[in-house]
């Protein structure tokens, strides 16, 4: 078992935790007073998780976490509120989530969103976005931006009409109601609910079941998903074939076959 820890370079607190084990990398969101809402320092520190998660060959699938009940508030109102600290909305959204959203998006392995308690705001959204999202069974989810007269950022107006439906995300939107893990799954936003007590080991072994998956097919496979919202049935014909050639080229699509003939589990590489 191999365990390390890295250091987040924009981190002047701890407000981002990160350490890789049997090739997971889990990042704790880790301000638990407020909740892990997300203020300027925290929203670097994240970036620079992920993009760390990008360039270490060790890690080959990403777990997203909460510290303490909640899994993220979203953005710190106190950060807004004071004329100081504020950075501005353009800032917040241009700086901060949108490119914490394209990370996800593009990082080429699966990340899986832990959601130990409450997401909330932008804090839902980020964890909508992800590839594998399961939640513990005293899980919310909430699209809070109504209640102070914003709209849904963090790309949550593209994934939550694709994920339950146009009518319903126009009604959680504009509503904020509060929706439990449980409605969350039967409405298919997420993948799964866990009892709480189960929820730790169950998180930790999808996330390293995907890790010893063969890691190009998955980034292919994403790729192909991110690509199919906006391609025609041609374009998405094309792009699958493309990447289906790719894929096959891989050392894992060798062993798959190989593991397959002589009857025996595989033993992917991620190469």
């Amino acid at each position: 078992m191999s365990k390390t820890i890295f250091n987040i370079h924009h981190l002047m607190s701890n407000s981002i935790l990160m350490h890789v084990e049997n090739g997971v990398a889990t990042i704790t969101l880790n301000r638990p007073q407020v909740f892990n809402s997300f203020n300027r320092e925290m929203a670097f520190a994240m970036q620079d998780a992920l993009d760390q998660c990008v360039s270490n060959d060790e890690v080959r699938a990403v777990m997203i976490i909460g510290d303490g009940k909640a899994f993220c508030a979203g953005q710190d109102i106190q950060e807004i509120t004071d004329p100081e600290l504020n950075p501005g909305f353009k800032a917040i959204l241009d700086d901060h989530y949108n490119p914490i959203v394209l990370k996800i998006r593009n990082l080429e392995k699966p990340v899986v969103a832990a959601v130990n308690g409450v997401a909330a705001g932008a804090g839902a959204n980020i964890a909508l976005c992800c590839d594998v999202v399961i939640a513990t069974e005293s899980a919310a989810f909430i699209q809070a931006f109504s209640k102070i007269g914003l709209i849904p950022d963090s790309a949550g107006t593209f994934f939550l009409p694709r994920l339950i439906g146009f009518g319903k995300a126009s009604a959680a939107m504009m509503l904020a109601d509060k929706i439990t893990a449980q409605e969350a799954d039967q409405m298919g936003m997420i993948y799964k609910v866990v009892k709480d007590e189960d929820f730790l080991d169950f998180t930790k072994a999808t996330s390293q079941k995907l890790a010893a998956l063969p890691t190009v097919a998955l980034a292919n496979t994403k790729k192909a998903l991110n690509q199919s919202y906006n391609n025609t049935v041609e374009e998405q014909l094309a792009l699958e074939s493309k990447l289906q050639i790719e894929s096959a080229s891989t050392e894992d699509y060798a062993e798959g076959v190989a593991s397959f003939m002589e009857k025996r589990k595989p033993v992917f590489k991620g190469k």
